[in-house]
């Protein structure tokens, strides 16, 4: 595996870094940055949420937007799109149902950065460098 410097967290784990829940992060992690696909889905968290909840999901938000350089969907990452949903694909996973996943996933491969999931499934992607937490 190639070493690398720097890592892109999904949305599972800067969810947790911001509540905080205890996670292991590596050395990596240091110099993460998120995809704007984390900051989109947290934006919407906030709307959906109920209002006991909002309070909550607007520090998480807040959270990420104030400690995080957020990298867009654009050119670079399409390919590895279309390359991560295909293997996605054919490993039985619901590319539409997990299309936010899968942007995020083909952002990193797109900067050349280590993914740091808590999903087991979007970790075990061929051809993707990842590391579950």
């Amino acid at each position: 595996m190639t070493a690398l410097t720097h890592a892109l967290l999904d949305t599972s784990v800067v969810i947790a870094l911001a509540r905080p829940e205890p996670i292991e992060l590596p050395a990596c992690a240091a110099q993460a940055t998120i995809s704007i696909v984390t900051l989109c889905g947290l934006h919407r968290g906030v709307l959906a949420a109920r209002p006991e909840q909002r309070a909550a999901r607007l520090a998480v938000l807040s959270y990420a937007e104030r400690t995080f350089e957020a990298l867009p969907v654009d050119g670079r990452v399409a390919p590895q799109y279309g390359r991560i949903a295909d293997e996605a694909s054919r490993l039985g996973r619901d590319v539409r149902r997990h299309l936010a996943d899968l942007l995020i996933a083909a952002t990193a491969a797109a900067h050349g950065l280590l993914l740091i999931t808590r999903d087991r499934g979007l970790g075990a992607t061929p051809g993707l460098y990842s590391r579950v937490v």
